[in-house]
Parts: structure tokens; C-alpha cells; sequence
């Protein structure tokens, strides 16, 4: 992000060269002003999968774990499940950068129940760019009428493996993974057993008006607030930018993005050049566009969606079925590394026009308490983080170091404590992957 990176780039040339303390070399520097890669959730503990189901780490449910894939082979992990909630298990792998990738290769995660038969399976991939970047999916233990398989309590078996590890072009590194699961607790009285029969279907015309500027993210929990409206950034090839969404119960999301114009004076084309996928609450995926790029300005839309509602889950298409929470809905955005053959290796503009429309609707009336308790909120304060944005915090840390260096009376020491004091303050929110 701009701003932080201003503050920790500020930081460490107050840090360099400084009798008696540590600096940080150009590379570092480099390093700690771009700051590549994927954002972890701060803390997460790491885990090992197993090779084997008998050697299954349990993961407890509501919390975030840190992991590694293995270039081929399914690795395991277990979970303790009780007979009235709804499970949902997902696994966003992170590639390190600079490798390669195939096109279909992915992830690919599985619930199984103690006999191994398959309660859900999902399977995320890179795409037609066969750029490698970040990519997530999910798979469910449901309680549900319809359902004859994995309605008891007892463990159950989360599983995690490449999706396409032999194919042309696959990465032959090991993946950093970020495993999540949530519960959610059977409604307190019995709704609709089949989806909406009707939802408004049209391609909504996109959001117009003046862009503000809202730096993305680098992960998940790291995710930049939007509401509706539209809003600028800059991209650069091979990077993914994250931003959450609140959408609420009865309210339709959509989503349209926009390459601008180069300015490097480059030519050719590449297919697929920006990825935009769609992911729900609980990090499954709902829907993604691709788009090709020339040089001249680009756009394309998500596919029309339905309001969000608990009946959703009854739909038989995946994307229908996707949006059957409220809460934080997932754009992540990824340029291709391609488009820096072409292009250079300069940001490209990225706006993205963003609609939440639909009237509001009270939600199903869970008989217990999700786990995490706030996974299917977009109450108030979600909406006053989405308008007002992370801009103030940081404008706060950029001013508190420029008034340090501004004063004459205070001394290089000072300075320099105040400036680390910052550069912690802002760095310790971050964790980012190796590489």
C-alpha cells in the first residue's frame, strides 16, 4: 500500500547508517518499500499436514493456521464435528514468486468422513493466464434433509493437494498455505428447502462518478474495506490486491473492473491479463471474469448474482448456491505476469466499479453463535470502514514522522526512536511470505 509503504521506506533510511544500531542494506530496503507477496493473518500458528489421516493435526474451528503443500500429494488434517452445525473448510494456496505455473493447476480441497467418503470437494485453479497467484477453495460437512452422508459427529478429515501438479509449465516448489475453518449453527426455525425460484438476472449498468483512491490489500485478512461507489489503484504484473465488500441479507452485489490505457508505449496482447474472482464470507469461491489486455483501456463484469439469502444453498449452480451469507464478500484482483513482456513491468490502472443494491432482509435466526461469532455480520461498522477506508490510520503514522523530522530541536537519536517506533507500529500488522 502507498502509504505504509511511504512510512517503512522513511523508517529504514532513518535506520541506515547510524552508529551503533543495525541498518537495512539497498536490497532490504527494496524489499520492505514493495512488500511482495501474501499478507498471513498476524499469529497464526503453523501446523504440518499429514501424510497420512492416522497423523492428523486437529484444526479447531474459528481460527486461522499457517501450513506448507507439498509439490505433489495430499496432506490431511482433522476435525472434531458435532451433529448439528454446518462446517466449511478452505485452504488459500500461495505459490512463492517468480515461479511458473500450469493452467489448470490449483488447489484442491476435500471433507471426508472416518469411513473416507467425500462430504465436498472443490477445486480452484489459475486459469488461461497460467499466471501463479494466490488462489483459494472450499469444501462443506452440511447438515442438511437432502444429504444421507456426514450428518454424525465424530472426525472428520480436511485434505489438501495440488490440483494439476504434473502438468506443463507446474511449479515444482512446495506452497505456503493459510487454512480457515468456520461453523455455522442450523437456523432456529425451519426455512425454504429450495432456492429462490426468481431473482433479478439483468446485467446491472456499472457504477459511474468520480474514482477515489483505495489502495488493495495483500491477503484475506488484510483485505481493503469498499462499499458501493467506484475506486482507483494501480497494479503491477504478477501482484494480487484483495478488497471485502459488505453485503448484507436481500442485497445483490456486483462488480466491474477496469484496466486503464499503458503509457509504456508497448504492444501485443495478452489473454486473461486480469483475473478478478468473487469470494464469499467463508473464502468460497463464487464467480471471477478474465480480462485481455492491449495496451488500450479494458473492462469486464462479474456475471449477474443473486441477493444474498439462506435458500441459496439448495440452488444447483455453484455460483447461486455461493451466496448464501451475509457478511465480507472477496474481490481479489491479479495481473498477470505476462503483461510485463508487453507493458513493462509498471503499475497498470485498476478501477473498480462496485454495486450493492436490493433492499435489505433480516437473516435466518441461527439457534447458536457462528464461530467466529462476527463471520456473518456487515452491520455498521463494516459500511464505516468501507466509506471511510484504512486512509486515516496511515495518513496519522505518515504525519507523526514527518512532524519528528520537521522539528529542528530534535535530535538524529530521537528521530530515529521515533521513527522505528512507526515503522513497528505499521509493520507489525503485516506478515508476509518468504520470498
Amino acid at each position: 500500500m502507498a502509504g505504509r509503504a511511504g512510512v517503512v521506506t522513511l523508517a529504514a533510511v532513518l535506520l541506515t547508517g547510524v552508529p551503533g544500531l543495525p541498518g537495512l542494506s539497498t536490497g532490504q530496503e527494496a524489499v520492505a518499500a514493495e512488500a511482495p507477496g501474501y499478507a498471513f493473518e498476524e499469529g497464526a500458528p503453523r501446523v504440518e499436514g499429514a501424510l497420512s489421516t492416522a497423523d492428523a493435526v486437529q484444526l479447531e474451528t474459528g481460527r486461522t493456521y499457517r501450513s506448507t503443500l507439498p509439490a505433489s500429494g495430499p496432506v490431511h488434517y482433522s476435525l472434531e464435528l458435532d451433529d448439528t452445525s454446518n462446517i466449511y473448510a478452505s485452504a488459500t494456496a500461495v505459490p512463492p514468486d517468480g515461479g511458473s505455473a500450469a493452467v489448470i493447476d490449483g488447489v484442491k480441497v476435500s471433507v471426508q468422513d472416518g469411513d473416507g467418503r467425500s462430504c465436498d470437494v472443490d477445486t480452484a485453479t489459475f486459469g488461461a493466464a497460467a499466471s501463479p497467484h494466490p488462489v483459494a477453495a472450499w469444501a462443506a460437512r452440511e447438515i442438511s434433509p437432502r444429504r444421507s452422508l456426514c450428518k454424525d459427529a465424530g472426525t472428520y478429515y480436511m485434505t489438501v493437494e495440488r490440483a494439476d501438479p504434473d502438468g506443463k509449465g507446474a511449479s515444482p516448489d512446495a506452497w505456503e498455505l493459510e487454512l480457515t475453518t468456520v461453523s455455522e449453527p442450523r437456523p432456529a426455525q425451519a426455512g425454504a428447502t429450495t432456492a429462490p425460484d426468481a431473482w433479478n438476472s439483468a446485467s446491472p449498468e456499472p457504477v459511474a462518478g468520480q474514482a477515489r483512491r483505495r489502495a488493495g490489500g495483500a491477503g484475506f485478512t488484510e483485505a481493503t474495506p469498499l462499499d458501493e461507489g467506484v475506486w482507483r489503484d494501480d497494479i503491477r504484473p504478477g501482484r494480487t490486491l484483495f478488497y471485502k465488500v459488505p453485503v448484507g441479507w436481500g442485497r445483490q452485489f456486483n462488480a466491474t473492473a477496469e484496466l486503464g490505457s499503458s503509457i509504456s508505449g508497448g504492444t501485443g496482447f495478452v489473454p486473461a491479463a486480469l483475473d478478478l474472482d468473487l469470494y464469499n464470507p467463508v473464502r468460497g469461491h463464487v464467480a471471477d471474469v478474465g480480462i485481455g489486455y492491449d495496451g488500450r483501456q479494458k473492462s469486464g463484469s462479474l456475471s449477474p448474482l443473486p441477493h444474498v439469502a439462506y435458500a441459496n444453498r439448495h440452488a444447483p449452480n455453484s455460483q447461486v448456491a455461493a451466496m448464501r451469507f451475509a457478511g465480507s464478500y472477496y474481490l481479489v484482483a491479479h495481473l498477470a505476469e505476462k503483461v510485463a513482456d508487453d507493458f513493462g513491468d509498471g503499475p497498470v490502472p485498476l478501477t473498480l466499479r462496485v454495486r450493492v443494491s436490493g433492499t435489505a432482509q433480516d437473516g435466518p435466526g441461527y439457534a447458536g453463535e457462528p464461530v467466529p461469532s462476527d463471520v456473518f455480520a456487515a452491520g455498521g461498522q463494516d459500511h464505516e470502514a468501507a466509506v471511510d477506508g484504512p486512509q486515516a490510520d496511515r495518513s496519522a503514522n505518515d504525519d507523526t514522522v514527518m512532524t519528528a523530522l520537521a522539528v529542528g530541536g530534535i535530535g538524529t537519536g530521537s528521530a530515529l526512536l521515533v521513527g522505528l517506533g512507526v515503522w513497528t507500529a505499521v509493520a507489525r500488522r503485516r506478515t508476509v511470505s518468504p520470498g
